[in-house]
């Protein structure tokens, strides 16, 4: 008799061996035993109505109810109101008898009303005649997977939040051979580029033809392969075909096996840093040149004061000498001050103009800058009328920027005032402070320029002025004043109705200082040997024919070499030493005095075309007891001496 047919019911039990023939039931329960011991699934069955037939340990421990609780009732018990309103646990059931089984995710309810994710799958059970008899039910607790996968899901998409987000980089993503992937907002500004335009398209199309035609772009990405990172700066070029400097950092992205997924890249706009580094680097240079310009100016400048000096001394000239003299005196004056603004700008324009903080008298700096504008005024035929007070203004402040500042606001009245004008300069004390007036009845300033005329190298009408500049004095003016913690501003009531310039300073009292003052020079200082040495005849030629005029015995040395072999014969009380020379520098010179026993007590001053403070300071550190800026003022020269002390022979 042929073996019998398996029945549908004996389908997909394992086999038996055929020497331990245990029968149905022994299987059964075993099988029974396996599954309620199973504690990390629920592995339950329902009827056909859904109602809960059997109930494992598993059950229990994931949804809470003990069999004796649930057996029974209906396994929408465990299903949120929102799925049972939406008819889903019933949905299932019917799918599950149509196709045998269906699996689902979703959430699912414990005894205690806490929420679980659930991973479900239910499998329709048919008897032997293919009839529905019931489900069986297998629920696994996803609850820390899905809250994992939900955190990393959040936290993609605030990362993917963020960097579209960011409006001042273009962050995107390529692909191993460079097309891009991700584009962001700030791409899009950045670039110009919209995420349709891009997407898919080789990065290659953001660099210049020239870095395209040096194949640049596959550069970057083999050395991001490489490297890890790259971080690099260039050109980079817009939509609309302009090019901006980029910042760039391209990374190399791979998965945990080490095998390349991609590249991130970063890129900023840092054109306006190039810029204003450019900018800078202009400046310094420019500054640079400026000082070289006024030390270059200055050279000439000094043997023409010299000679104007020797022409000023007491001496009967005819009329018509006498006044091409005093008209080559102001004008040398003139353009050493110019040269002085010039040299300004720099340190204007680096910030490297630096105060003194002394105590001084404000009144006797406005007089000495009076005295300092006279020939200005008086090369115009105009009316001075001061109105100062009689006591001592006492401050703190530079007094030589101070003098600088008003001396070139004076200047400025005296050269827009026409001929035989008027200026009137005032001083009063006010608020812990001291306020300058300045006006004259010349041109007058329109109202919209009340402001610009501040700005460096700006000049108002300046064609219709008799003298012209440099559009530098004003500017500087102020910058002096307001470094002093003051004011300056301009007033006019419109061209031909003249103007007033008003400076407000403050006094900052401080502890008078003591210290050795410098000696008031003489008009006549006692008679002192005095050695020049100067590698430019005409200037040392000068100063020396300048000193004997003046009553002093002096000798000139051109060469460094032939200096200190010159102070030995001459044995000199004053040393006026120029700090470049050819064959070596004044500093040397210096060391070589000082270390001669006949020399090392004469005193000697540097002459340079360099005067900043920092100058000062460093010829002072270097051991010279004075400094004299080229072209050498009279006044200072003077001083000097009468400072001297003879050497004994």
């Amino acid at each position: 008799m042929p073996d019998a047919a398996p029945s549908p019911a004996s389908q997909g039990r394992p086999a038996l061996a055929p020497d331990s023939p245990p029968d149905e039931q022994t299987v059964l329960a075993s099988f029974r035993l396996l599954v309620e011991s199973i504690q990390d699934y629920a592995i339950f069955m329902l009827d056909t109505q859904g109602r809960v037939r059997t109930w494992n340990l598993g059950a229990q421990k994931l949804k809470g109810w003990r069999a004796d609780e649930i057996i029974g009732r209906s396994f929408e018990t465990f299903y949120t109101p929102q799925a049972i309103e939406s008819g889903w646990p019933k949905e299932e059931l019917r799918r599950a008898a149509k196709t045998g089984r269906i699996e689902d995710q979703g959430w699912r309810v414990r005894k205690d009303g806490s929420l679980m994710w659930a991973s479900v799958v239910i499998t329709a059970l048919r008897d032997e005649r293919g009839e529905l008899i019931g489900f069986a039910k297998v629920t696994r607790d996803l609850t820390e997977w899905r809250e994992r996968e939900e955190a990393l899901r959040q936290s993609e998409e605030e990362l993917r939040l963020l960097v579209d987000s960011v409006k001042d980089y273009a962050i995107y993503l390529l692909d191993p051979r460079g097309c891009v992937l991700t584009w962001n907002s700030g791409a899009q500004a950045l670039l110009g580029y919209t995420a349709a335009e891009m997407i898919g398209t080789h990065f290659s199309r953001l660099f210049t033809p020239e870095d395209n035609e040096a194949a640049r772009p596959a550069h970057e990405l083999a050395r991001a392969m490489l490297e890890g990172s790259v971080k690099e700066q260039g050109w980079r070029r817009r939509r609309d075909g302009t090019v901006f400097w980029a910042d760039v950092t391209l990374t190399a992205v791979r998965d945990v096996h080490g095998q390349l997924r991609g590249f991130s890249k970063v890129t900023r706009d840092l054109t306006a840093s190039r810029r204003l580094l450019e900018l800078e680097h202009a400046s310094r240079r420019m500054s640079e040149f400026l000082a070289m310009l006024a030390h270059e100016l200055r050279n000439p400048l000094a043997p023409i004061r010299n000679a104007v000096g020797i022409m000023q001394m007491p001496q009967a000239l005819p009329e018509s000498i006498a006044r091409a003299r005093d008209i080559v005196a102001r004008q040398t004056d003139h353009m050493t001050r110019l040269v002085d603004d010039l040299l300004d700008v720099g340190r204007f324009v680096t910030g490297k103009i630096l105060l003194r903080d002394d105590e001084l008298d404000f009144r006797a700096t406005v007089q000495a800058t009076l005295e300092a504008a006279r020939p200005a005024i008086d090369a115009r035929h105009h009316e001075l009328h001061v109105n100062l007070p009689a006591h001592e203004l006492p401050m703190t402040g530079d007094a030589m920027r101070l003098t600088q500042a008003l001396l070139n606001v004076l200047n400025n009245a005296a050269r827009y005032t026409p001929e035989g004008g008027r200026i009137d300069v005032a001083v009063r004390a006010d608020a812990g402070g001291y306020v300058t007036t300045v006006s004259d009845n010349g041109r007058g300033i329109a109202p919209e320029a009340l402001d610009r005329i501040f700005e460096l190298f700006v000049q108002e009408d300046a064609r219709s002025a008799d003298e012209g500049g440099l559009g530098i004095g004003l500017s500087l003016a102020r910058t002096l004043v307001e470094l002093h913690g003051g004011t300056l501003v301009a007033h006019s009531e419109g061209k031909g109705r003249g103007s007033r310039f008003t400076m407000r300073l403050p006094a900052r009292r401080a502890p008078r200082d003591e210290g050795t003052a410098l000696a008031a020079p003489e008009d006549r200082a006692p008679s002192r040997r005095v050695l020049v040495i100067d590698d430019n005849r005409d200037s040392a030629d000068t100063m020396v024919e300048l000193l004997r005029l003046m009553g002093h015995e002096a000798r000139a040395a051109y060469r460094a070499q032939e200096a200190v072999r010159h102070a030995e014969a001459f044995g000199p009380d004053v040393v006026l030493l120029d700090l470049n020379m050819p064959e070596t520098d004044g500093y040397a010179i210096l060391r070589a005095l000082r270390a001669h026993p006949r020399l090392s007590r004469a005193f000697v001053s540097a002459m340079t075309g360099y005067g900043q403070q920092a100058d000062r300071e460093l010829t002072l550190a270097a051991g010279f007891d004075a400094h004299l800026t080229k072209p050498v003022n009279l006044v200072e020269l003077r001083e000097v001496l009468a400072n001297s002390r003879p050497v004994p022979q």
